[in-house]
């Protein structure tokens, strides 16, 4: 489907907020495989001439783009609108490094391959109601504590640079071994406590078997070595 050249410069130009959450438009899109979020920063390498073109108009025009998340070779329906915060160089050959930073969760209603005069592709796409002002205090503590347990046994330090208080499951998302496909169900949770919830269940599940991989390295290491062991008494 190729949509008339006014319907999307007029609808490109529309950037979503609080009051047209459920409103629906049209935005280039740049599949990726990874899963983005809200309030995250991200830095890209930006090669083919497609998303050349799309970089160079949307910063030209101060306008974000949509990073929808491939999995398994399929551009899944959830993404997550970007504005492009810096281009950091540009080489002779046109190829840029940028930063980004998340928007909003958008879904895609359609997906428009041939865009009119556009290398890239675009899609229409609404904005789920996001609940992020669900926040379970008691909740996130407790998963930021088994997150805590697990960077521990993994010997990682982390930086989150917020006050525990100010943390969500969007922060620390990316910190908790989540696969590709978790994350993007995490993705389409629109309840921060659901995110905080779903964080939760993950830890508890990873932590034992870490804790446990602990033991057994420890197992391992001890083989080959002198023991010092106390021998069992028959007279006891």
């Amino acid at each position: 489907m190729i949509l008339k050249n006014s319907f999307i410069l007029q609808a490109v130009k529309f950037a979503p907020n609080k009051r047209s959450l459920f409103m629906t438009n049209f935005i280039p899109i740049f599949p990726l495989s990874v899963v983005v979020y809200p309030g995250e920063s991200l830095n890209l390498h930006i090669f083919e001439p497609r998303y050349k073109q799309l970089i160079i108009e949307c910063y030209a025009e101060a306008k974000p783009f949509g990073i929808p998340s491939v999995i398994n070779d399929k551009v899944n329906e959830i993404g997550t609108l970007v504005n492009i915060s810096e281009i950091v160089n540009t080489s002779d050959d046109g190829e840029m490094d940028i930063k980004t930073k998340g928007i909003s969760v958008f879904r895609i209603l359609e997906v428009i391959k041939k865009v009119p005069d556009k290398l890239y592709s675009g899609a229409i796409v609404n904005y789920p109601e996001n609940v992020e002002d669900s926040l379970n205090k008691e909740l996130i503590q407790k998963v930021l504590n088994a997150l805590r347990e697990l960077h521990r046994l993994l010997k990682i330090d982390k930086d989150f640079k917020k006050a525990d208080e100010q943390l969500t499951a969007y922060d620390i998302a990316h910190h908790v071994g989540l696969s590709l496909e978790e994350e993007y169900e995490l993705l389409g949770l629109f309840r921060e406590d659901q995110r905080q919830e779903y964080l939760k269940r993950h830890l508890s599940k990873v932590l034992p078997v870490i804790a446990e991989m602990e033991t057994l390295k420890k197992r391992v290491k001890l083989n080959g070595h002198f023991k010092n062991l106390s021998s069992f008494d028959f007279e006891q």
